[in-house]
C-alpha cells in the first residue's frame, strides 16, 4: 500500500511554507449570470499546483455556493432578510457539491488531490472539534492534499456563522500555522484614496501597524457576497496577530500570487545572506587584527554586499499590499479563546487586575467590579477594564454597580452605561469558573470569601491566567463585526470587540 505521507511527486523548494488563498464569490461566479468563471477558476489550479511543486502547502478558502446554487435553481437574485433563510441554506446545499465537483474535475486535470472542510462558528469554538479540524487539515497538507474550506451555510445561522469568508480565512490560517495569507478582490492593493474616484491615489505596498493605517474601505461586497475591503483589513488584523503575514492582491491575475511568494522568498534569502556575509567579514577582520576589530578592518555598512545587490536585481513583484504580521504572534489556544469564542457577557475589571494578568496571573474576584450578561461556567467573556469609583470598598462597589436607574428616573439603564464614564476599553476574553450569578455576589472581595459568600469555592480565581487571552495593544486584532460603516476615517475607526 502506498504511503500517503509521501504521495506527492513535487520537490521541496528551499524554504517550504503554508500558503492560505482566499476567493470570493465574486472571483468564482459572475455577478450576473451566476455563471462559473472557469477561466479564473482554471488559474487558480494552476497557480495552486505551481506552489505545490515549489515545495509550499496549500490551503483555498473558497466560497460560492449560494451562488452556484443561484445558477443551478435559476434563481436570479440571492434573497435577503431572515425569512428567507432556510431558502439560502438550501442554494447552498444545492450549490456547495457543484462547487466541490468543479474544484475536484479542474485539479484531476493536473493530479492534484483536494479535500472539503465545512466550518461553523460552534466548530470553531468547541475546543475539542477545533483541534479535531486543526489535526485533520495538518495531515491533509503533510498528505500532499490542497484543503478547499468554506463555511458550512447549510447549518450556519446568525449566531453561528463567522459572517464572511475573510474572517474564516483568517482563522484557518492561524489553524495551519500559514505563512502567507493572500486575500484575493477586484483591485490590485489597498490606496490611500479610492481609485475609481481619485485618478492621483496612491498605492499602499507595505502596511506594519494596522492601527496607524488610513486607507480607501469604501470598496462594499459584491450582490453575492458578504465581505468588502473592510472585512478584510479586519481579517488581516486577526491573521497577523498570529504571525501571518497577509496580502491583499487581485484575483483576475492568480499567478501574482507565484510571483509575490517567490519575491518575498529572494527577499528574505537575501537578506539572510546579507547578514551572514557581514558577520563573516567582521569575524575574519577581528581574527586578523588579533581579537580587534578595527574602523577600517570593518565593513561600512553603507558598502553593498553581494547578495545586497543581488536583491537590487530581483524583478519587482506584482502591485499588491502586504501586511506585516506580529513580532511575537499569538499562538493556538491564547488565538482561540480571543477569536475563536463568542463571548456571552462581560467582567469589568480595575486597573490592578489588568495589571496582574499582564504579570501573568489569575483574575480574582477582588479585582472585579462589576458583571454584565447571563453566563454559566466555562463560557467566554469580554474583559473590560475601567477606573475604579472614588469608593473602593467591596460594598461601595456593589452599590455603584447595582444601580439600576438614573437620578429622579424610573427608566433602567444598561450595566455598559453605568461605566460609561469610567474610561471602559476591551482588554481581552476568559473563560471563567463561575456563572454571572456567582461571580456578582463575590465580586470586589478576597478569594478566602468565597465559601463563605456561595457556600462553597470550587477555586480561588474567577478565571485561570491559561484561560485569559489579552489584546495586543500594537494593531488590537479583534474579532469582526456584521456591519461596517461606508466611509471610515481609518482603521482605528474599527471598535475592539465582537457583535458575534
Amino acid at each position: 500500500m502506498a504511503d500517503l505521507g509521501n504521495s506527492t511527486p513535487y520537490m521541496k523548494g528551499p524554504k517550504q511554507h503554508t500558503v492560505v488563498i482566499k476567493l470570493g464569490t465574486s472571483s468564482i461566479v459572475d455577478e450576473k449570470t451566476h455563471e462559473p468563471l472557469l477561466s479564473t477558476l482554471s488559474l487558480i489550479v494552476e497557480t495552486a499546483v505551481k506552489l505545490r511543486k515549489d515545495g509550499h502547502k496549500v490551503v483555498i478558502v473558497s466560497s460560492g455556493a449560494i451562488g452556484v446554487g443561484l445558477r443551478r435553481m435559476d434563481v436570479d437574485k440571492r434573497p435577503k432578510g431572515p425569512k428567507h433563510l432556510a431558502k439560502l441554506q438550501a442554494l447552498a446545499a444545492i450549490g456547495q457539491c457543484r462547487l466541490m465537483s468543479l474544484w475536484d474535475s479542474l485539479f484531476a486535470h493536473l493530479q492534484q488531490p483536494i479535500s472539503q472542510i465545512l466550518l461553523t462558528r460552534n466548530d470553531i469554538a468547541d475546543r475539542s472539534r477545533y483541534l479535531n479540524a486543526q489535526n485533520c487539515m495538518a495531515e491533509l497538507l503533510d498528505m500532499g492534499v490542497i484543503p478547499i474550506v468554506n463555511e458550512n451555510d447549510t447549518l450556519a445561522v446568525a449566531e453561528i456563522k463567522f459572517g464572511d469568508n475573510d474572517t474564516l480565512s483568517a482563522i484557518a490560517a492561524a489553524m495551519v500555522h500559514a505563512d502567507f495569507l493572500f486575500l484575493m478582490t477586484d483591485v490590485d492593493c489597498l490606496y490611500d484614496k479610492n481609485p475609481r474616484t481619485n485618478p492621483d491615489a496612491k498605492p499602499i505596498v507595505e502596511v506594519e501597524d494596522i492601527g496607524a493605517l488610513t486607507a480607501d474601505v469604501s470598496s462594499a461586497g459584491s450582490s453575492l457576497g458578504t465581505g468588502g475591503m473592510g472585512t478584510k483589513i479586519v481579517a488581516a488584523r486577526l491573521a497577523t496577530s498570529a504571525g501571518v503575514t497577509t496580502i491583499i492582491t487581485r484575483s483576475s491575475s492568480p499567478g501574482n500570487i507565484v510571483n509575490i511568494v517567490r519575491y518575498l522568498q529572494a527577499t528574505k534569502s537575501t537578506k539572510t545572506s546579507a547578514s551572514h556575509s557581514s558577520l563573516s567579514q567582521v569575524n575574519h577582520a577581528t581574527e586578523e587584527s588579533g581579537g580587534v576589530a578595527t574602523p577600517a578592518e570593518t565593513p561600512s555598512p553603507q558598502t553593498p554586499s553581494t547578495a545586497a545587490l543581488g536583491a537590487l536585481a530581483l524583478e519587482e513583484p506584482p502591485l499588491h499590499t502586504r501586511f506585516l504580521p506580529l513580532s511575537t504572534p499569538m499562538r493556538d489556544r491564547y488565538f482561540w479563546l480571543l477569536h475563536g469564542l463568542a463571548p456571552h457577557g462581560t467582567l469589568y475589571i480595575d486597573a490592578g487586575a489588568h495589571a496582574a494578568l499582564s504579570d501573568k496571573a489569575g483574575l480574582l474576584p477582588v479585582g472585579v467590579l462589576d458583571v454584565e450578561g447571563n453566563f454559566a461556567q466555562q463560557e467566554a467573556v469580554r474583559l473590560v477594564v475601567v477606573d475604579r469609583p472614588a469608593s473602593t470598598s467591596a460594598e461601595a462597589n456593589s452599590t455603584h454597580a447595582s444601580s439600576t436607574s438614573t437620578p429622579g428616573s424610573s427608566t433602567p439603564i444598561s450595566v455598559s452605561a453605568k461605566w460609561e464614564a469610567c474610561n471602559p476599553v476591551e482588554v481581552g476574553r476568559a473563560l471563567v469558573n463561575y456563572a454571572a450569578s456567582e461571580i456578582a455576589r463575590i465580586k470586589g472581595h478576597r478569594s478566602t470569601k468565597i465559601g463563605e459568600l456561595l457556600g462553597y469555592a470550587d477555586t480561588e480565581y474567577v478565571a485561570y491566567r491559561e484561560n485569559i487571552s489579552l489584546i495586543r495593544r500594537e494593531s488590537r486584532p479583534v474579532s469582526p463585526v456584521h456591519e461596517f460603516s461606508a466611509n471610515i476615517g481609518g482603521v482605528a475607526g474599527y471598535e475592539a470587540g465582537s457583535s458575534m
